[in-house]
């Protein structure tokens, strides 16, 4: 299980562009689960957000998805969201 960290809406920011990933999630979510367990040998370098606990990051992935629902996983790659990303995206980007 990854180590699941508390961060600011600016942390989000600072790990993307230092070229790490942020992923937005919400517990209970199958597919959060799921992309959690595929990339869990790389958490050092993966920023995992709980839209339950940060309001700004709800916020932020409501304007990622249409009709502003608050759909997750979402990953930021390089300053791109993608919606329901893959496990290889991810995996690709962190090469």
């Amino acid at each position: 299980m990854p180590v699941l960290r508390r961060t600011s809406s600016t942390t989000h920011a600072r790990a993307t562009l230092d070229g790490g990933v942020t992923i937005y999630w919400r517990p209970g979510c199958p597919l959060c689960a799921r992309l959690r367990s595929a990339l869990r040998q790389h958490n050092d370098r993966i920023t995992w957000v709980n839209i339950r606990e940060d309001p700004e990051a709800a916020a932020f992935v409501r304007t990622t998805n249409p009709g502003g629902h608050e759909l997750v996983p979402v990953a930021v790659i390089a300053g791109v969201a993608h919606p329901r990303p893959t496990p290889r995206l991810v995996l690709a980007a962190l090469r």
